[in-house]
């Protein structure tokens, strides 16, 4: 089995984004390809990076739409599964004035939640060097042991874990057993991204550097990165924090993966120079290429089909 530098698992869904009213005066969606992990994905697919999904949509014109637009970006569709019962996950996602985003689901089920522990690709996770999770794909009983039996096998192969909490709390019997899974995934990522307001709920803590504090005393996770929306990003490490400005755009529309892209463009940088003795320029170069990208794709609808290209990242640092 040829080596992946990427796989992730989770949620593959249609985003329904609002794009004008109609004649009638009522809001127009456009069903746009979504879920973290294949956003995630997608941004390392545009930097030349081989990627792999692991998820599972229905056997209906939206599955089809999402598999067409998962290998048209390049990621590998191998273990993306149909479900001829349960129909592929939808999200409405309402855009406020500031670009911020609510989410509305029709999940109950989704086709998302139907992945089992058997179908899970063993070899492929192994033949990666970064295996990408979030919680989505633990709300539910069955899913979440497919999740972690996946995590298992990355751990035991000793592959890089990345997870991203991605808290949706409307998926969630209860945010204690959001939390619940969320602590399993710090105890066993290696890099953890995870959003400001995230971390404040998580911990209780107000000071992000606080919020990292309570993690790191707890799970001795090697990379922490602090997404601040509006006021850039931090990377913990080490013992260090580092602090990279936003990149605040006029023409930003809607906020909807920039925390994926972000990530992406993380995960980019660690398959480059490794997780090793990374200084403080490294850190910073990291972040200030990551924030960049997030900043870009904040003037676009949806997030999966429309990933800045390496040149658009480096040209909006230079010229912001």
């Amino acid at each position: 089995m040829e080596k992946m530098d990427v796989t992730a698992m989770g949620e593959l869904l249609i985003d329904f984004t609002e794009n004008g009213v109609s004649i009638q005066g009522n809001p127009l969606y456009e069903a746009n390809p979504g879920g973290a992990p294949c956003n995630v994905l997608a941004m390392l697919a545009k930097l030349k990076r081989r990627v792999a999904f692991i998820g599972k949509v229905g056997n209906d014109f939206f599955g089809t739409q999402l598999k067409a637009a998962i290998e048209e970006v390049g990621i590998c569709s191998k273990y993306l599964y149909r479900d001829n019962e349960i129909h592929t996950t939808l999200a409405m996602v309402h855009t406020f004035p500031d670009g911020d985003r609510d989410f509305s689901f029709y999940r109950n089920p989704g086709a998302d939640m139907m992945l089992t522990k058997q179908e899970i690709p063993e070899e492929l996770i192994k033949n990666s060097s970064i295996f990408h999770f979030g919680t989505l794909s633990m709300t539910h009983e069955e899913v979440r042991a497919a999740t972690k039996h996946a995590v298992k096998t990355a751990k035991d192969a000793g592959v890089i874990i990345s997870f991203d909490p991605n808290l949706r709390p409307p998926l969630w019997e209860s945010l204690e057993q959001a939390k619940e899974q969320v602590l399993y995934g710090l105890s066993q990522c290696d890099i953890l991204k995870i959003s400001d307001n995230e971390a404040q709920w998580l911990t209780g803590c107000e000071d992000f550097t606080e919020c990292v504090e309570w993690i790191l005393d707890r799970y001795p996770i090697p990379l922490i990165l602090v997404s601040l929306g509006k006021q850039g990003s931090r990377a913990y490490y080490q013992g260090k924090m580092v602090e990279a400005k936003p990149f605040l755009r006029a023409d930003t529309i809607e906020t909807t993966g920039a925390g994926d892209t972000f990530c992406g463009c993380i995960l980019h940088y660690i398959l480059e120079h490794g997780l090793k003795n990374l200084s403080e320029e490294q850190l910073k170069e990291m972040l200030t290429f990551a924030n960049s990208a997030a900043s870009l794709i904040t003037t676009k609808k949806g997030a999966l089909k429309v990933m800045p290209s390496k040149e658009e990242i480096e040209k909006n640092r230079v010229q912001s």
